[in-house]
């Protein structure tokens, strides 16, 4: 073979290695292209050529039409974020409230929420209904009820803004996590519960003091009575005094010696009577 046939030889070689080079990194395109892999937690809109797919993708591996279909992940997982609000109370009295909004979307409104809300419906629709509801309670209470009833006023915002939201999304709890006042206001609210503490504690001595005294007026009078009953007992028996004497004599206690005249009665030691 001359030099001329070798070199045409080696060229062939080369181009099917080129070819086939080509065609393995094509099918790798392809398959890359043709696959998705969806992350835990979060479910596929399918969007091909501007038209968004009705039915959304479960996690794992999936496979779909290469470089003209794209995949956007959504997440179901339970998600949460801060969201600020300016009230009003029945008093007139400016609020501002911040609180945490619990939130997740369910499987049935991923693909509505995404052609709707870009997959992200928190700004556009969760924050402003949720302040829209707050706002319906605050204006019912005044400001030291709201300071006051923080868990009354966030569990009937909460069931206001499900009821607003419906099911497109689950609104799980919110998180009032501070009330702000005016500090005109804060100082007017704080010296009236201080005010009410005193009055409190005023009223629970009285109470006590009240108790006290029912209770020695009760002790009092049956103190009383005792005297009373034992009085009459001596009057109806009177050899009642001696025999207690003689019940309660240990052997030791002297002995009364005395006439019936107005003579001294004379105490002498039970020992001595013995000796005699």
């Amino acid at each position: 073979m001359s030099p001329i046939d070798q070199v045409f030889e080696s060229s062939k070689h080369l181009h099917k290695y080129v070819g086939i080079a080509v065609a393995i990194f094509l099918v790798i395109v392809l398959l890359t292209g043709a696959t998705f892999v969806i992350p835990p937690g979060h479910r596929g809109v399918l969007v091909t050529m501007g038209k968004v797919s009705p039915v959304f993708a479960p996690e794992g591996l999936g496979f779909k039409m290469p470089f003209i279909t794209s995949v956007i992940p959504i997440s179901v997982r339970q998600q949460t974020k801060t969201a600020q609000a300016e009230c009003y109370s029945s008093d007139l009295q400016q609020i501002n409230v911040e609180l945490k909004i619990l939130y997740r979307i369910p499987e049935s409104a991923i693909v509505r929420i995404f052609q709707e809300y870009s997959g992200d419906p928190f700004d556009s629709l969760i924050a402003p209904r949720v302040s829209e509801a707050l706002k319906e309670v605050t204006a019912l209470q005044s400001a030291e009820q709201i300071v006051k009833k923080r868990e009354e006023i966030k569990s009937k915002s909460l069931a206001a803004a499900k009821t607003k939201v419906g099911e497109l999304l689950m609104i799980e709890d919110l998180v009032i996590q501070d009330v702000s006042l005016s500090k005109e206001l804060e100082t007017a609210i704080e010296a009236k519960m201080v005010q009410e503490q005193e009055a409190a504690k005023a009223k629970f001595i009285q109470q006590k003091a009240e108790v006290e005294a029912n209770t020695a007026i009760i002790r009092a009078k049956g103190e009383a009575e005792a005297i009373r009953v034992r009085g009459r007992a001596l009057q109806d028996s009177p050899g009642l005094v001696q025999l207690q004497i003689v019940e309660k004599w240990n052997g030791i206690s002297p002995l009364v010696v005395g006439g019936s005249g107005s003579g001294a009665n004379i105490l002498l030691p039970i020992g001595d009577i013995r000796g005699k």
